[in-house]
């Protein structure tokens, strides 16, 4: 599948964080007595190199560099010391606003193709359509350029005032639009449509702060009143604001029932449940994960699977479920560290076993068939040591060999391009014919791609779908062409076939 950019802008922001005041010191003991001698021990050496190194070094690049990075190896990967420079650019991050130029582009080595732009966003209201290429943007030429090189410079160019120049099907000439990035609002629960009557799906992009109102909205979208089932996608969802996934957790498990457990150093362990006054939904329900899948929805797919309300298919998540401090410090700088570990309703950890923890030392390295056991409410068996394991397990269909060279060259974009210059509107029903796929079958062969005849009848049914996608997204939007996508997903025929007839 060609590589998708969606130019909405992204501000970085940590996962899970929340800046706190420093902690207080530990009652018990003296903590300053106890370090007294590793002090002067470290002043010792710390004189000792500046009196005699013969490569002097600053004394902040040897402390906020050196000796503090040192002793955080000796903790888990997550915990970072921010100097000044990078605590405050990290503030900055969490404070900024998303900008972009509102459009949805299909990047290829040395090729960007416009699949969308969205009513009111800069790249449409100058004029920009689906199927324009870009050639460049201000002075640098896409064509020599790598897919990587090709994102870092369109996530440059969202900063700034830009000239984009395109060709566009049917010009002679290069056409220049001068766009100006603005505040764009990127919904997380961006796809929500019928798999097939009385059957759903809404796909969850991240957890943000309006993403659980965003989800309620498109259940009430698709008449919950009439679905049988809902398939919940949360392939790629990195996670976010965790009361947020709660919620979300909430619109489908039963009142008082337990979500998730957080427990760390301190003997305190906090708990959250469903609100007494929750009203769930309870149509049957499917939740398609991957490895990509993290933090705040292994939160739900945990809490929904240990209740029995959700089978989980896909493959195995990653296994995020740690709570992140960032406590400033003196001097400008700041220190996030993970000061808990989320469970879910069975006692699962979701966290994998991070290095020098506690829960290495359980789970390290042990095989799947040694890993601890644990019940659902029925009596389940479900798999710990982090991560959330699919009740079903289904991997995406690999691409073969005719398969990769037709999304790597573009060129089934570019023949929908063409297509439609020619088929404007397109139909309510448009389908693709056997006339319409020898057509297709011609121009391959003018590029010198001949597959056999064998090869041609084999693939027939992904040609139909994938030439149906592209045409679709560029005559009426990417999401629309999701919807086709949908049909042909393994991952998603899966979970639909998991809730039917429930």
């Amino acid at each position: 599948m060609m590589k998708c950019l969606c130019l909405f802008a992204a501000a970085a922001c940590l996962a899970l964080a929340q800046t706190q005041p420093a902690p207080a010191p530990a009652p018990e003991g003296n903590p300053a007595q106890e370090l007294d001698p590793y002090l002067k021990q470290f002043v010792d050496v710390f004189n000792t190199l500046q009196a005699n190194s013969a490569d002097p070094t600053p004394a902040d690049r040897m402390i906020d560099g050196g000796a503090i990075p040192s002793m955080l190896r000796q903790l888990d990967p997550h915990t970072q010391f921010f100097d000044q420079g990078q605590f405050q650019q990290l503030k900055q991050m969490q404070e900024s606003e998303q900008k972009g130029f509102g459009s949805v582009v299909s990047v290829l080595p040395g090729q960007v193709i416009f699949l969308q732009t969205l009513p009111g966003t800069p790249s449409n209201k100058a004029g920009i359509q689906a199927g324009d290429e870009l050639i460049a943007v201000n002075n640098y030429a896409i064509q020599s350029l790598d897919p990587e090189q090709i994102v870092q410079l369109l996530t440059e160019a969202r900063q700034q005032k830009i000239t984009a120049y395109i060709r566009r099907q049917g010009f002679s000439r290069v056409l220049p639009f001068t766009l100006t990035p603005e505040l764009v609002d990127s919904p997380s629960v961006d796809r929500a449509f019928m798999l097939k009557p009385s059957y759903g799906y809404i796909r969850v992009a991240s957890w943000d702060v309006h993403t659980a109102k965003e989800l309620h909205d498109a259940i009430e979208k698709l008449s919950p009143d009439k679905l049988k089932g809902l398939v919940l996608d949360l392939r790629n969802n990195p996670g976010g604001i965790v009361q947020s996934a709660l919620a979300g957790a909430s619109m489908f498990l039963e009142p008082g029932q337990r979500i998730l457990t957080a427990r760390g150093r301190s003997k305190e362990v906090d708990s959250a449940n469903v609100p007494r006054d929750a009203q769930p939904y309870h149509f049957a329900l499917s939740v398609v994960v991957n490895e990509k899948t993290a933090s705040a929805s292994e939160i739900l797919s945990g809490a929904l699977q240990d209740h029995d309300r959700a089978t989980i298919v896909g493959e195995p998540t990653y296994g995020k479920g740690l709570v992140q401090s960032v406590m400033p410090l003196s001097g400008g700088t700041g220190l996030a560290i993970t000061t808990a570990f989320y469970y879910t309703p069975s006692g699962r950890t979701i966290q994998k076993p991070l290095r020098n923890s506690a829960l290495s030392d359980t789970f390290s390295e042990k095989p799947a068939a040694s890993l601890p056991t644990y019940k659902t409410d029925k009596g389940r068996t479900v798999t710990g040591g982090g991560g959330i394991q699919p009740d079903i397990v289904v991997t995406p269909a690999p691409l073969t060999r005719l398969e990769s060279i037709l999304d790597a060259s573009g060129l089934m974009t570019a023949y929908a391009t063409h297509y439609l210059a020619g088929h404007s509107p397109l139909p309510e029903n448009f389908e693709v014919s056997p006339d319409l796929l020898d057509e297709l079958k011609v121009e391959l062969a003018a590029r010198a791609i001949q597959p056999s005849a064998g090869e041609w009848i084999e693939e027939s049914n992904w040609l139909k779908s994938r030439l149906k996608e592209e045409i679709v997204t560029q005559a009426r939007g990417v999401d629309k062409g999701d919807e086709v996508l949908a049909q042909r997903d393994p991952q998603v025929q899966a979970a639909l076939h998991a809730i039917e007839g429930k």
